[in-house]
């Protein structure tokens, strides 16, 4: 099997995901698409504001004052609106992949409050204590270890700051899996099979508090098959198998928050 390392590394630098049309507007995420009609033809207008609608249910409650480490920051095209749009005090994108952060940093508006910076979710490159709120937004998935990165948030993290990740997550640990043999991002490596209950647990062993988990699958599997069955890809090809493995219960897709 190709190294599920290189293979992420490939889909995110030389192949530049953001580029495909099932993403748009720069956004590399599934959406949320409970405000958007799904009786008709959606649109690439209605696709972009899935994108930056599920920005805003990770980004809700970030005001004024705040110091922001966004980790996955892609392009930083979310990380850009939320700070135009929320004026936090700062925003940190931190990602994995340089040319990532390269793009992120050729697109940015040159503001002193907006960096992004090469680094592991493992192992964040920030001071301990230097941020109220670290997020993370459909990267969580990718990640081989998320007790690391629940400590390294914790790490970061003022005590009292708030900690969100959403993203999907399996809800029966007894059924890993079965997601992998329906999904081909799953068959690689490129996705991991994280059980949601696993993942809860890492955070209050990092020394996370009030740590709950909100599904929100109902609002973003049905827009994103729509979209895809729209793109041309059949009922019996395995894109479309990411809304039949919702209702299977075999994924689903989470808002999960704590408290450092």
């Amino acid at each position: 099997m190709t190294d599920p390392v290189a293979l992420r590394a490939k889909m995110y630098g030389e192949d530049d995901l953001s580029s495909i049309p099932v993403f748009g507007g720069g956004f590399i995420n599934f959406g949320y698409w409970r405000d958007i009609p799904l009786t008709g033809v959606l649109t690439e207008q209605d696709r972009v504001r899935s994108q930056l609608d599920l920005y805003r249910q990770v980004y809700a409650g970030v005001g004024a004052g705040d110091r922001v480490v966004e980790v996955g920051s892609g392009l930083g095209v979310g990380a850009t609106w939320a700070l135009g749009e929320l004026g936090p005090a700062s925003i940190t994108g931190v990602d994995l992949n340089p040319a990532q952060v390269e793009r992120a940093c050729s697109r940015a508006p040159q503001d002193d409050r907006l960096t992004f910076v090469v680094g592991a979710a493992g192992d964040l490159p920030l001071a301990d204590s230097s941020a109220d709120v670290v997020l993370s937004l459909e990267a969580a998935q990718h990640m081989d270890d998320l007790r690391g990165f629940a400590r390294s948030a914790h790490r970061v993290l003022r005590p009292g700051g708030r900690f969100v990740v959403s993203t999907f997550f399996v809800p029966d640990p007894s059924t890993v899996g079965q997601v992998s043999e329906r999904l081909e991002t799953f068959a690689s490596g490129v996705d991991r099979e994280h059980p949601l209950p696993l993942f809860l647990e890492d955070l209050a062993v990092a020394g996370f508090s009030e740590v709950s988990a909100v599904s929100i699958g109902e609002h973003v599997w049905p827009g994103l098959d729509l979209w895809i069955a729209q793109l041309g890809y059949a009922e019996d090809t395995w894109p479309r198998r990411w809304l039949t493995s919702y209702r299977d219960g075999l994924l689903d897709y989470y808002v999960v928050t704590a408290t450092a």
